[in-house]
């Protein structure tokens, strides 16, 4: 589920290579397989086996319908107080971005969660091939696309403030409401794509097992003819995981270190120059902008910070799985299912987390919440907590947190 090979894909394709085999191929119609199998051992989708049943179901089952009722609520409520005419600016529009794919990447496949773990139906047959087919969209495919996306955003909010606070004069011509609006179609089109191939490399197809004493038909996942002919499974798998470990995780990750250490140093080189204007009488209008600034850049490093930690070690695993298919056989299946699966639930940990970093870092946001949920609360409407520092006319104010 929650992203970009980054979890749930990688959990399924575990299984996926495990389980379709070209010699279980054999007799395959367009619609149903019959297979020579004994019926009570025929291979097909049994969601027990996707992942460690023994941690799925408390951390999927009990604990992930509470975070998905906190998160819901969260990331909602970011992007109702985001979305106020007074909020829409550059950094805002793309935190509201990452605000929606992050609740769509839980969202989509929650049912599903709920269903089979939650409910403890994990255990039975897959049918008919409708539901597989939605089970392997909403669990894989739709969560994958948006937190890829969510990846890609939040490399595009770190380069819009590594742009404003060490490039002023570029960020006029670059960091515009259209030219925002344009990348956020961009990256939504790109992250789309790679799981646009997912969607149609692998068939569902009907084979019959003994249920309960009868014989009962499931689904089972048979590779696509055109993966097979003319790209073959070793090159397809090779090159999606390598496409995915380099653009979508490694490159994002090493550039957000980057850009993070970069927007610290110039934290620090800011902060020197507010202490010199402090030293000036005639200067204090000018450091409190420069103040609301440096808490800017400090709350974005820190939401920065949070993502990284959640996504590091996804990019390990994801090596690790890759050099263990193509190089060299090391890794337990069974343990690294037991890590993507921690992993993945550490992502959902974190997408509430926005919120708090935002409420506890912004005074803007939270006047601006204040204004809209609590009765008889007075909002300076015309000093700075109505504008974005970075992103909108300068003012004073008179705290030392942020703007955005």
């Amino acid at each position: 589920m929650l992203g970009k090979s980054s979890v749930m894909e990688f959990q399924n394709n575990v299984t996926l290579f495990s389980n379709i085999q070209t010699d279980d191929m054999n007799n395959t119609l367009d619609n149903f397989t019959i297979s020579t199998t004994p019926l009570a051992v025929v291979e097909h989708m049994n969601i027990t086996n996707e992942m460690p049943i023994a941690y799925a179901i408390p951390l999927y089952g009990y604990i992930m319908p509470f975070l998905l009722v906190v998160t819901i609520v969260a990331n909602t409520l970011i992007v109702v107080v985001l979305s106020k005419r007074h909020m829409r600016t550059p950094t805002n529009i793309v935190l509201m971005a990452m605000a929606l794919c992050d609740l769509l990447t839980l969202l989509v496949p929650a049912p599903w969660l709920i269903y089979m773990y939650t409910f403890g139906n994990h255990y039975k047959p897959l049918w008919p091939r409708s539901l597989c087919y939605a089970w392997n969209m909403m669990h894989e495919h739709i969560p994958n696309m948006f937190h890829t996306a969510s990846i890609w955003l939040t490399l595009a909010l770190a380069v819009q403030r590594y742009i404003y606070v060490c490039h002023a004069p570029l960020a006029r011509k670059l960091c515009t409401m259209n030219n925002v609006y344009k990348c956020l179609v961009y990256i939504l089109i790109l992250a789309a794509l790679p799981q646009g191939f997912r969607m149609f490399d692998t068939r569902i197809v009907q084979v019959d097992i003994i249920w309960h004493n009868k014989t009962t038909h499931v689904c089972k996942r048979v590779l696509a003819s055109w993966v097979k002919d003319f790209v073959s499974e070793n090159v397809y798998y090779t090159t999606y995981y390598m496409f995915r470990v380099v653009f979508v995780h490694l490159i994002p990750c090493v550039a957000l270190i980057v850009l993070n250490l970069l927007l610290f140093q110039a934290l620090k080189q800011a902060q020197q120059r507010r202490d010199m204007l402090l030293s000036k009488k005639n200067q204090k209008n000018e450091c409190k902008k420069l103040r609301d600034s440096n808490c800017t850049t400090l709350m974005l490093i820190v939401v920065v910070t949070v993502f990284l930690i959640v996504e590091i070690p996804v990019v390990v695993v994801t090596l690790l799985h890759i050099i263990s298919s193509v190089v060299i056989e090391f890794l337990d299946y069974y343990m690294a299912n037991s890590l993507i699966l921690f992993t993945n639930f550490l992502i959902i940990l974190s997408y509430p987390i926005n919120f708090a970093i935002y409420c506890g870092m912004s005074r803007q946001f939270r006047e601006t919440f204040k204004e809209l949920f609590v009765r008889d609360t007075a909002t300076n409407r015309n000093g700075s907590s109505r504008y974005s520092l970075v992103n909108g006319p300068r003012t004073c104010t008179n705290t030392n947190e942020t703007v955005l």
